[in-house]
């Protein structure tokens, strides 16, 4: 059986880690090289690092940022951001991530993904899906969660896969930032009918909200920001406590 993953993830805006609640009220959380290294040093399997500043300047300081990270930072790392074509993808790999996340783009020109595996082979392309529940089901939001869609999380998860990505980061705006538990129910349809990892991301809050995702929805990895940001769960006490559960994790 494939270990689970935890995931920090550091939201990054001109250069420092922000998080906030719900997609809003942003605040600051640290240096992102010195948290991920310390992460890494604390047993964090993976990290991710999405840049949310809007610049034009973005794909210069963010494989910049990147280099350094690369330097500081001994475990595979993804990065994501105003991500949208091959060149941009060549660029942060070529400056030592292991992984890169699209977003937006991808949704607008579904065939970039089909690009990007073709390029760089699907085990590096992560899919991340920013979903919010309403109208009976979860729908596809785009924009950092600004703009909705009438497309369903599900067959948009289904197409990418088909597409290419070979990793789906998936983000429930419901549960964001609210530390009330991960959005269970779409993370285990992804998971069950999707061939490819599922990251579970928005609401961890307690150490049971880890147990759950792994063993009600299936999750293979999940990604959470402030609880480690602000020191309310220790990466080494959570995996003791997961591996106490019976769910497989790597020391």
């Amino acid at each position: 059986m494939l270990t689970k993953r935890i995931i920090p993830c550091l939201d990054i805006k001109d250069g420092r880690t922000v998080k906030g609640v719900n997609f809003e009220n942003i605040r600051d959380a640290g240096d992102p090289i010195e948290l991920g290294a310390l992460y890494a040093q604390q047993g964090a399997d993976e990290l991710v690092f999405l840049d949310i500043t809007a610049t034009n300047e973005r794909r210069k300081t963010l494989s910049e940022l990147v280099t350094r990270i690369a330097r500081h930072v001994n475990i595979p790392f993804t990065v994501g951001g105003g991500i949208s074509s091959v060149e941009d993808v060549s660029v942060l790999l070529n400056a030592g991530a292991d992984k890169v996340s699209v977003n937006t783009a991808a949704f607008k020109d579904p065939g970039l993904l089909n690009a990007l595996s073709r390029e760089f082979g699907s085990q590096c392309i992560v899919l991340a899906i920013d979903t919010r529940f309403e109208d009976g089901d979860w729908f596809v939001y785009l924009n950092g969660g600004r703009v909705k869609t009438d497309t369903r999380t599900t067959d948009w998860a289904k197409e990418a896969v088909e597409r290419g990505a070979g990793e789906i980061l998936l983000t429930s705006m419901n549960n964001d930032g609210t530390k009330q538990g991960f959005a269970l129910d779409i993370t285990r349809r992804l998971s069950e009918n999707l061939n490819v990892p599922v990251i579970a991301s928005g609401g961890a809050g307690t150490m049971e909200h880890f147990a759950d995702v792994f063993e009600k929805a299936h999750a293979d990895a999940a990604l959470a920001a402030s609880i480690f940001h602000y020191k309310e769960i220790a990466i080494q006490d959570l995996k003791n406590y997961l591996y106490h559960r019976g769910i497989q994790i790597r020391f």
